[in-house]
């Protein structure tokens, strides 16, 4: 009887703290890695819809360039008239058929261009009108966004367009104890499409991986590890359930003695 007691109130406990299944807890579970993801470099950014570009012009008259820059009034929230504040470069934003509407040269297309290749383009066109311009274009949105086992989880603005998935984990101030570094997983959006690709930060040859320099929008998720899975069915609750269950053991050992 006393062995049946004991073996009862075992399983109670082990109800009680059962662990989670990885299936609840971890996300992007269900998407398979995509083969042939092309590797990317910092000269090799691409412009893609969505992306917001500031592009300024100048040149040794600036009077002649001046029609290609669109300017618009910033607004100064630190004076009580409303006043506005100092002029700043119209951005343009890509739109979905990757085309930017550009003053004087008009409708540009833009989508699936570096920087260099744009860059050349646009000082080609604009020397019909302007003496050896110099055209700077520069993405305003690079964005990528960290999930998962990381101190710092969020949406990070890169300034300089170019970042690699290690300084990224750094920006969100490196993996938990708890994140898995076998296979941190990185999504990354292609023609429209959803790309998966996993990468093993304990090895070296990270450095060499297709997806090591990231693009805008791409976005890194660290798995939780075996240990974090377990320990997220724990709850307030069942401190004072196990001490219940144990007091219950006890008064019934204590009948079964007598």
């Amino acid at each position: 009887m006393k062995t049946r007691f004991f073996l009862i109130s075992i399983l109670a406990v082990f109800m009680a703290t059962s662990c989670a299944s990885r299936k609840k807890i971890v996300y992007f579970q269900d998407e398979p890695l995509s083969e042939g993801l092309e590797a990317s470099s910092p000269s090799q950014l691409v412009y893609k819809p969505g992306d917001i570009l500031t592009i300024n012009i100048s040149a040794f008259v600036q009077e002649t360039v001046a029609p290609f820059n669109l300017t618009v009034a910033s607004n100064n929230a630190n004076n009580p008239n409303g006043l506005q504040g100092s002029l700043q470069i119209q951005p343009y934003l890509v739109d979905y058929m990757g085309n930017i509407e550009f003053p004087v040269l008009g409708t540009i297309k833009v989508s699936g261009l570096t920087r260099l290749e744009l860059t050349a383009m646009l000082t080609e066109r604009i020397k019909e009108y302007a003496e050896d311009p110099l055209v700077n274009v520069r993405l305003s949105n690079f964005t990528i966004t960290v999930l998962g086992e990381v101190s710092n989880p969020g949406t990070f603005t890169i300034e300089d367009e170019q970042i690699t998935i290690v300084e990224a984990l750094g920006l969100a101030n490196d993996l938990t104890i708890f994140g898995k570094r076998q296979n941190v997983r990185l999504i990354r959006d292609v023609n429209g499409k959803k790309k998966f690709a996993e990468i093993d930060l304990t090895s070296i040859n990270t450095v060499n991986s297709p997806v090591y320099y990231l693009q805008q929008n791409d976005v890194i998720y660290v798995e939780p590890n075996k240990a974090k899975i377990r320990s997220s069915t724990y709850n307030q609750n069942n401190g004072v359930l196990i001490s219940a269950i144990g007091t219950l053991t006890t008064i019934l050992a204590i009948f079964l003695v007598k």
